[in-house]
């Protein structure tokens, strides 16, 4: 077998590939005997795969274009073996024919050639050197773009205008009469000059955007207008949005005007639904601009290589919130120490920071706690019903390769054994998305966690809702998609979504919060409550899975730190090769925990000691170390968080005073300078012209 060992995907990958040359084979064969049915078959295939896969999987004719056939090498090729077949086919006349038909498909051509260019001037002109998101830019003069086949796929635009063309020619080949070259190589030609004059009017004044210069002139004025005091700057990766998203609904409550300040385009869609404005600014030369601005200080969930260049602005203060905490050697980063305050949920990562030694102050360490967990609900007590729900909700294996970051290699199928076993046992399964991308044995092992569950679950019976709970969580999904996400055509291009994405009308957050609310409710009702989960997708989130969890399985991670808030019993796999003893006083999270080794023997024990409130020994002990890990509950963390803007605010105001001070102190003394170093000029000017007197008298 050529393709065994293959995966189903590469095989339908290669075997589109192979098609592909065997119809170029038939067509070339098909000209040169000639044999009209063969030429005609695989001249007319040919183009139909092309066209399948130009729609369908591009990415495998991205590989054709790194050996120099891309689409337009194809085509040509195609289009000339069609030419060498009607000189080959009896009945058509070669000079009277064909000459005409390949002037035609050469003018195609040359059309095809100049609406590229035209696509290049227009896509030039619609690249604004800022990308914004709810804020008002009609000042800006933005239109919707141009047809995606005119303006970005040149491949798709060639293909498709090519097919009256193609379909003319076969047709000449199959009745020996040019009439049908000349009427598909004419309706090609006028479909393609339409489209190119189409094109072309983007360039027109009416419909192009402004100037750079205009475009950063005009941020500067609405910088200026909404005076913006607090923002959040972040710049990541496809796959790191999150680490903003978690801090959305904080920055919206501060006191002052918000703003989310971004690094790459692409992440201006990544950001979830918020009512913040948003403004992207790719260029650090622009990004200078802020320093002139009302901005007082910027938080930072994430470190990234571009977070140096806006530190470069003194105007400015920095802090360091992060994007979660955790025992983690990653949640010490010596590059903490480039802000001027890092923001920590409680004392326990104050110590963290401290122990750590990496050029941290402790002055400059603020508790604030973690605002975003006020969806989290109190522990209610041990479980009432017959079911006890546990949320198994592992970490991913991480970068470094240590062995105790994931419990799912060394510990998962233990664990998961061990609640299926148990008849009163819910389990929700709810993996790191990022697991398996680093070591494959993660991989294999949470593909067989889930093979586990699906198995279990065949072996339960019992009552299902019924098809109108599947109704209202659809009804419910299109309503949150709806308030969380913009309908975008698809030609919409970056400048179309600056123009639909304006200001914001009314409370979109309230509005968003409560639809979040009712599709959580919907969501957990149209399962059975004795059903077992396993829960990949975004939604719902993990704090939801808290919320329905009577106890949580979890791994060294800000999951433990996030769930503690609730003050329900969790236990914390230990597969690092520690003593127990050890471990605990390594990580200060797992404090409370019951500890799990990795054949997870304890795990009936751990489950009575939910069910019944007299054998959880470590009650007193979660609530102690809440504290210490989040913070006190009152004041209310949201209220820390907002005194700890406003403070650091208040020392970027006082830094401007200075400055401002100091520069008034100096203009007197550069100004006695300038008048002195005048008056000595004055005097030699005086001299010189003496001087050039006394020498015209001589």
């Amino acid at each position: 077998m050529p393709f065994a060992g293959l995966s189903p995907r590469r095989v339908v990958q290669l075997s589109a590939l192979l098609a592909m040359v065997v119809a170029f084979a038939a067509q070339l064969t098909g000209a040169l005997l000639p044999d009209v049915p063969t030429f005609v078959a695989a001249s007319a295939t040919g183009l139909a795969l092309d066209l399948y896969l130009q729609y369908k999987q591009p990415g495998l004719l991205s590989l054709l274009g790194k050996i120099r056939f891309d689409v337009t090498v194809r085509q040509l090729l195609r289009d000339m073996l069609i030419l060498v077949g009607l000189l080959r086919i009896d009945g058509i006349n070669p000079l009277h024919e064909q000459s005409p038909v390949t002037i035609a498909l050469l003018s195609f051509y040359a059309v095809h050639f100049a609406c590229q260019a035209v696509a290049v001037l227009v896509r030039r002109t619609r690249v604004l050197p800022i990308v914004t998101r709810n804020i008002d830019t009609s000042a800006l003069h933005l239109t919707a773009a141009p047809p995606r086949i005119l303006l970005r796929r040149p491949g798709h635009r060639l293909l498709t205008f090519s097919v009256p063309t193609t379909a003319g020619l076969l047709m000449t080949a199959i009745t020996r009469d040019a009439g049908w070259a000349a009427a598909g190589l004419g309706l090609s030609l006028a479909v393609i000059v339409v489209g190119t004059v189409h094109l072309a009017t983007w360039l027109l004044p009416r419909k192009r955007p402004v100037t750079e210069q205009k475009a950063l002139a005009w941020l500067n004025g609405w910088l200026a207008e909404y005076r913006p005091t607090i923002g959040m700057y972040f710049s990541g990766g496809t796959t790191s949005a999150y680490q903003a998203n978690m801090w959305l609904s904080t920055l919206a409550q501060l006191d002052g005007k918000p703003v989310i300040v971004l690094r790459e385009r692409f992440m201006v869609q990544k950001i979830e639904a918020t009512d913040v404005p948003i403004i992207c600014i790719p260029k650090v030369a622009h990004l200078m601009n802020l320093e002139q601005s009302t901005l007082k200080v910027l938080l930072h969930p994430a470190n990234s290589g571009k977070t140096s260049q806006v530190l470069r602005i003194p105007s400015i203060k920095h802090a360091f919130i992060n994007h979660g905490e955790s025992d983690k050697l990653s949640s010490c980063n010596p590059y903490a120490k480039a802000y001027d305050e890092v923001w920590v949920a409680g004392s326990a990562a104050r110590e963290r920071y401290q122990l750590a030694d990496i050029g941290v102050e402790d002055k400059d360490v603020v508790e604030v706690g973690r605002p975003q967990l006020a969806p989290i609900r109190p522990y209610p007590g041990a479980p009432t019903g017959e079911l006890t729900t546990v949320l198994y909700a592992p970490t991913w294996e991480g970068w470094d390769g240590q062995p105790g970051n994931t419990s799912v290699i060394l510990a998962g199928e233990n664990i998961v054994r061990e609640l299926l076993a148990d008849p009163q046992v819910r389990l929700l399964y709810k993996p790191h998305p990022m697991t398996g991308s680093v070591d494959p044995r993660a991989g294999r092992a949470d593909e067989r966690i889930r093979a586990m569950i699906v198995e279990a679950n065949a072996e339960r019976s019992g009552a299902r809702p019924g098809p109108e709970a599947a109704a209202e969580l659809a009804r419910r999904t299109a309503e949150l998609d709806r308030l969380t996400s913009t309908a975008f055509r698809a030609s919409a291009d970056e400048i179309e979504r600056m123009m639909l994405q304006g200001s914001p009308d009314g409370d979109r957050q309230a509005a968003v919060d409560k639809a979040t609310a009712a599709w959580e409710t919907a969501y957990w009702s149209s399962f059975p409550e004795w059903e077992h989960q396993i829960i990949t997708e975004a939604r719902p989130g993990i704090y939801a899975c808290f919320n329905q969890a009577d106890l949580l399985i979890s791994d060294v991670s800000s999951v433990v730190s996030d769930y503690l808030t609730s003050e329900k019993p969790y236990a914390v796999a230990n597969t690092s090769g520690l003593a127990e003893d050890e471990f605990r006083a390594g990580y200060p999270t797992v404090r409370a925990a019951t500890i799990l080794s990795p054949d997870a023997k304890v795990v009936p024990a751990l489950l009575e000691s939910v069910r019944d409130p007299g054998k959880d020994t470590l009650a007193a002990a979660r609530a102690e170390l809440k504290e210490h890990l989040l913070g006190p509950s009152d004041p209310p963390s949201l209220e820390r968080f907002d005194k700890a803007s406003l403070t650091l605010a208040a020392k970027a105001d006082e830094r401007r005073v200075r400055m401002a001070a100091r520069l008034a102190s100096e203009i007197p003394g550069q100004r006695e300078e300038l008048d002195n170093s005048d008056a000595e000029l004055s005097e030699e000017e005086q001299l010189d012209t003496n001087g050039a007197e006394d020498s015209v008298t001589a």
